[in-house]
């Protein structure tokens, strides 16, 4: 096994405690004050150069090698938001507030990155700087954006960017990465259509907003399966629908409001999503006797990997875990992450770490869900290797 993760095996139990302790104590999106405050301690205890302020709740870790000659730098990226879900794990260790939840494993990213910090501070061993990037608000909140807009790289200037999640469909000890794109753009419909309400049992006196909604939502399948390469991927999921009439059986509404989300990783592809609901749902609405519209709003672009850094972070990956248990050609998926924003400002890579089940056996974003503790050191070990590697001292 790599030096790295033998090493930080050995304060194994110190950043389980770490972890337990953030998964007891979520907190949502720009209010990481509780996490920040950890962080940023753990950080100037090991000596670690600390900044604070970016994005409210952000916290940079500055640390630099044994030499700078190279006068290159690395960033290594953790996110620490939670969700607003309630658990339902019964874990010792589970969620003290009610409706927040560590679902995704950002705890365990803190944490991972925590204890990559602690071995880089012990060691040195590498030529130039590391920037330690703890960010807030990833569930939805943009923090990465907010980071990057804030000036993440104007005061710490790292030549590339990684970032480590957690994966429930790999087994411990595997990796996962690709050049391209890994994650989708996340973009939200709501479409309001509008009719004119009546007596259901006369329906010829009104206009029926509720059938124009089925058809609206059966018509915007077509985008993905007819107007795009069938090579391309798109996902257009109508999540939600509420008329404004509830409750009654026998009374036509006056609209109907669908909420939904549109998933895509090549920019033109996204464009033309926008462009084709727009049509459809005016023009089906109008040809009916109603009348719709569309606001379309778009979240986190694609999260899309450099091609060298990718196969950086590959080769990386075959001498912490061994070349059988990295997959270097892993189908992206339609999920989102705001490290998009990272990625279009400097090349790096978004790398799968397999964790199974977990002690609970669920996948993300799931109430039951917990983060297995088993392979913080792998995770550590591997994001300090990304720096060693990167920045290696001379022989």
């Amino acid at each position: 096994m790599h030096t790295a993760v033998e090493e930080i095996r050995k304060f194994h139990a110190e950043l389980r405690e770490i972890r337990h302790d953030l998964h007891a104590h979520p907190e949502l999106g720009f209010e990481e004050n509780r996490t920040s405050e950890i962080v940023a301690g753990k950080l100037a205890a090991w000596g670690i150069e600390v900044h604070r302020g970016l994005a409210r709740t952000g916290v940079v870790g500055v640390l630099h090698g044994r030499r700078s000659a190279s006068g290159r730098a690395v960033g290594l990226r953790a996110d620490m938001d939670c969700l607003p879900m309630r658990e339902t794990t019964g874990l010792p260790y589970r969620s003290r507030h009610d409706g927040r939840m560590h679902a995704c494993g950002h705890d365990g990213h803190t944490t991972m990155l925590l204890g990559a910090a602690r071995y880089l501070a012990a060691t040195q061993s590498f030529d130039g700087t590391a920037y330690l990037i703890f960010q807030p608000a990833e569930e939805g909140g943009g923090g990465g954006q907010k980071m990057v807009q804030e000036g993440l790289f104007e005061r710490f200037p790292a030549d590339q960017i990684y970032a480590l999640h957690n994966w429930p469909a790999l087994p411990p000890g595997k990796i996962a990465v690709r050049a391209g794109a890994m994650m989708a753009a996340t973009d939200e419909i709501q479409i309001t259509v509008h009719g004119r309400g009546g007596h259901a049992a006369m329906p010829q006196l009104g206009v029926d907003p509720v059938l124009l909604s089925a058809h609206i939502i059966t018509a915007l399948q077509s985008v993905p399966s007819r107007n795009i390469d069938p090579v391309d991927a798109l996902v257009i999921s109508v999540c939600s629908m509420q008329t404004s009439q509830i409750g009654a059986f026998n009374i036509l509404p006056d609209s109907v409001t669908l909420i939904g989300t549109v998933r895509s990783f090549r920019p033109g592809t996204r464009d033309l999503a926008e462009v084709r609901i727009k049509q459809i749902v005016t023009g089906i609405a109008g040809s009916l006797g109603g009348s719709a519209e569309v606001k379309y709003q778009r979240g986190y672009p694609a999260t899309v990997n450099a091609a060298h850094e990718a196969e950086f972070a590959a080769q990386v990956g075959d001498k912490v875990f061994g070349r059988e248990n990295v997959v270097r050609d892993a189908d992206p998926t339609m999920g989102g992450e705001d490290f998009s924003y990272m990625l279009q400002q400097r090349p790096g890579a978004y790398v799968w770490l397999g964790q199974g089940g977990g002690q609970t056996g669920c996948f993300l974003h799931n109430p039951g869900y917990d983060f297995n503790d088993d392979i913080i050191p792998l995770g550590a070990g591997y994001l300090a290797a990304l720096v060693e590697d990167s920045l290696p001292l001379p022989k």
